[in-house]
């Protein structure tokens, strides 16, 4: 049986850890995580099955509940959430998606977490020179439905080697190019929340496919080997 949703139950455990979060309570409680932990591994492979037919990934995978602690201030052991991630396959299709399910705070991501140098840098002479094709994406009736706007860390001026009085300069300030959909607890509980996950991912397609076809392509449009 397909997994559809994230259960009430799986919430209602992930609110007793988050006022309980040390190794005791968890460890006294372990049978109901690997319940909860199951749940969120066959939706993520439902999820993987659907979205198979509308893009080309390498698959789902969902991350582990315990938390890297060495350089954190924060020293509670385990996330107060679940979460996955979805990569895109071959190295022509760009952009990962993302999916995290927390009491209050569930969402859907997508986007350009931390572009490596040479990818930002192509990213910005792209929108320097012609920054149409991009706004036409991100003012989209689609794109406003779904995501507001692109988010994501920014230049307080402008980035080195382009102008703060460039017409574009609002995108080119962007390190980080975000896309977030929030859901709430009842839409994350109803049978129908995976076909409203899909259709989310889906509305993300045109900017992924912008992105990958710059990141893929010299400034003369000639593909990179």
């Amino acid at each position: 049986m397909k997994t559809t949703c994230i259960s009430k139950n799986t919430f209602k455990f992930l609110k007793a850890l988050s006022k309980n979060n040390n190794r005791e309570w968890f460890n006294s409680n372990k049978p109901q995580y690997i319940v909860c932990n199951e749940e969120v591994k066959a939706f993520g492979k439902t999820l993987q099955d659907e979205m198979s037919h509308i893009d080309e990934i390498e698959g789902v995978k969902t991350f582990r509940i315990y938390r890297d602690v060495r350089f954190s201030k924060d020293k509670s052991p385990y996330k107060n959430s679940f979460s996955g991630g979805i990569k895109r396959a071959t190295k022509w299709k760009r952009g990962g998606m993302y999916f995290h399910f927390e009491p209050g705070k569930s969402f859907a991501g997508g986007g350009f977490w931390s572009p490596n140098p040479a990818d930002l840098k192509r990213i910005r002479e792209e929108i320097a020179r012609d920054d149409k094709p991009l706004r036409k994406i991100l003012s989209s009736a689609s794109f406003k439905k779904n995501f507001g706007e692109m988010t994501g860390d920014a230049v307080k001026t402008s980035p080195k080697g382009f102008s703060k009085e460039h017409p574009a300069i609002d995108l080119l300030r962007h390190k980080q190019f975000l896309l977030t959909h929030s859901f709430t607890d009842q839409e994350v509980h109803d049978p129908k929340f995976l076909k409203n996950l899909v259709k989310v991912f889906k509305a993300m397609q045109p900017f992924f496919n912008y992105m990958s076809e710059v990141l893929t392509t010299d400034a003369n449009g000639v593909p990179i080997p």
